[in-house]
């Protein structure tokens, strides 16, 4: 069932799963504003400016809005700072349901978004945190994945032969728009994946077969990988994410849940099936 809703303000909704929240919202027929920086248009919704770090944009963003999408800003350590007072003044302006995009490597109270997770059944009646698992999307685009797979055939990675039950951004888009407009919120975190967890070795098999392109798994150590990463983005950034690869290697991530299954009432798509779209797309 679903509720009579007002207007959801999404943040980030030119990003990967602020554009497909977007669209799904509006094809169904809700009133969307539609935030980013430069307050792009975005078909069916009204556009927002919105800059988590210029609290001048907040208000008009939250003007005649009664729910929330919240998408963090980008590689800040300390997002609660930013995002706390924000939505202590959402909810004074009236907003009544909040739906956070977290990850599945950061559990409640823990650190970054870990400490918006905390805060949110205090701010919120209705609330939902969703934590999926790594993105199908990281193999397509600009991720530095994608960028190594077209450019060497190489995906690296310090996961070693650990499993990660990836994610379509489309099924976590699904979920959020559930979250957002039932009559009942979850009122829950709800740690999202596909339906199979796989190792980087698969991941790289599945994408030569479907492509035809050869792509291998070159495996990393975790000072291999940190020193990478460290070339191409802040220190603390790096030691981060080469940390949680070493995580996938002790298996942090080899796990698959219903809950695309119990909330959308589809199961969620393999990694399969998202090559062969994302090759119709492009071909």
């Amino acid at each position: 069932m679903t509720a009579t809703t007002g207007t959801t303000l999404v943040i980030g909704a030119t990003g990967t799963t602020g554009s497909r929240v977007t669209a799904l919202l509006t094809a169904a027929g809700h009133h969307v504003k539609a935030a980013s920086r430069h307050a792009s248009p975005v078909p069916g919704a009204q556009p927002a400016s919105f800059d988590w770090r210029a609290p001048d944009t907040h208000a008009a963003a939250l003007d005649g809005v009664d729910r929330v999408y919240l998408v963090p800003p980008p590689g800040d350590p300390d997002p609660a700072a930013i995002m706390l007072p924000f939505l202590r003044q959402a909810r004074t302006v009236g907003v009544r349901r909040a739906v956070l995009l977290s990850s599945s490597a950061v559990p409640e109270g823990g650190p970054a978004v870990g400490a918006v997770h905390r805060a949110l059944p205090t701010l919120f009646d209705e609330w939902a945190v969703l934590r999926p698992s790594w993105f199908m999307q990281n193999f397509t685009g600009t991720h530095p994945h994608a960028v190594s797979m077209r450019e060497e055939g190489v995906i690296r990675t310090a996961t070693g032969s650990g499993r990660v039950g990836f994610i379509d951004a489309g099924d976590i888009a699904a979920v959020a728009v559930h979250a957002l407009t039932d009559a009942q919120a979850p009122d829950a975190g709800l740690l999202l994946t596909g339906p199979e967890a796989l190792g980087y070795d698969s991941v790289a098999a599945i994408i030569t077969e479907a492509t035809g392109r050869p792509v291998v798994h070159r495996r990393l150590s975790y000072d291999e990988m940190r020193d990478r990463l460290t070339a191409l983005m802040p220190p603390e950034f790096a030691t981060m994410l080469a940390g949680m690869d070493r995580a996938i290697a002790e298996g942090a991530e080899d796990r698959v849940t219903d809950t695309v299954q119990r909330v959308t009432g589809r199961p969620p798509r393999t990694f399969r099936a998202f090559l062969e779209e994302e090759m119709g797309r492009n071909g």
